[in-house]
């Protein structure tokens, strides 16, 4: 009878159609498996590079702040001290002084420097405290004359600080690595260059915690995830990145200008000594010394007035603009 052989063959070919069943299920639960941990190997490193390369911009950032309180407390001080001893001050007036015509300043302008000289003053007596927090970032991602505007004198360090904490910018530099929840600092909303810790980024807890034996098709949307993360966390490393540049060439700007500067004011305190306080009376050598040193101190003004960050995180223009003019500045003197 065929029968029994028609049976025979349909369950062979039912065994023969579960099997490549079966087998088509454990392909797709390994390759979901394969591409869950790639998913989250990306974001991991994606994770890892930002970290590493935040913590590279906040120290950019803090030692930006350093040399701004360093040369406003020497160099600056003591330009300021001498000066102000010498009398009748007139660069209008004064014949045969080539500084005379790059030099752009008023008594405003060595007032706002005194100031600032005196914020850094009590900000340095906070570093010496040890309790600056984010004080020397903060002091170095935005002007002087703007942080001494929301910071009296007296309470430089608590000013400055609580700028760092309510900054969503400076959060994101000074908080904790990615991984133990960094970016859900400040309600979740920072923004740094296109960085956004918003709900594409919280998704990475979910692609971190996928299990193994999830199916096929949320594998591949994980896996889409994790590619639109990881976008977002380059951006944030391409960003973090060019503060850093940006941070360090002001940093070399300074430390130029105040090397110029020094040798300017021993001048300048020898002239003092020499021909006295009547600026009136000084040879046409010893005018153009003190309009040197006048120039150099409006320049290293510019740079501390010149902001680097925007409160979002991105580079400012005047900073771009502001850095190119005084290097062509510095390098031709």
């Amino acid at each position: 009878m065929p029968f029994p052989f028609l049976i025979i063959g349909a369950a062979a070919v039912a065994g023969a159609y579960g099997t490549k069943k079966g087998l088509k299920a454990g392909f797709d639960n390994s390759y979901a498996k394969s591409l869950n941990k790639n998913s989250n190997l990306r974001v991991e490193n994606a994770s890892m590079r930002l970290d590493e390369l935040r913590h590279q911009c906040c120290a950019s950032l803090q030692h930006l702040g350093e040399i701004k309180m360093f040369v406003l407390n020497n160099s600056i001080r003591t330009f300021l001290d001498s000066f102000e001893k010498i009398k009748n001050v007139d660069f209008v007036e004064s014949a045969g002084i080539m500084e005379l015509n790059k030099l752009h300043i008023d008594k405003k302008a060595f007032e706002e420097l005194d100031e600032m000289s005196k914020f850094s003053f009590s900000l340095a007596k906070g570093a010496a405290a040890g309790i600056t927090g984010g004080s020397l970032v903060a002091f170095g991602a935005y002007s002087a004359a703007a942080t001494f505007a929301s910071a009296s004198t007296g309470t430089a360090i608590a000013s400055l600080t609580g700028i760092a904490a309510k900054n969503a910018t400076l959060a994101f530099f000074g908080g904790g690595s990615l991984a133990a929840g960094g970016l859900g600092m400040a309600g979740g909303a920072i923004v740094l260059g296109g960085i956004v810790a918003g709900p594409a980024l919280l998704l990475m807890g979910t692609i971190l915690a996928a299990k193994a034996g999830k199916g096929l098709e949320d594998a591949k949307a994980n896996a889409a995830k994790a590619t639109e993360i990881c976008e977002q966390l380059e951006n944030g490393a391409v960003q973090c990145i060019a503060i850093r540049r940006r941070s360090y060439m002001f940093y070399n700007l300074l430390a130029r200008l105040d090397a110029y500067l020094m040798p300017l004011i021993d001048k300048m305190e020898e002239i003092i000594r020499t021909e006295g306080t009547d600026y009136s009376k000084y040879s046409n050598d010893s005018k153009n010394i003190i309009a040197q040193a006048a120039t150099t101190a409006v320049s290293v003004k510019a740079v501390l007035d010149t902001p680097i960050l925007t409160d979002d995180g991105t580079l400012t223009i005047e900073s771009e603009t502001t850095a190119a003019a005084l290097l062509a500045d510095v390098t031709g003197k």
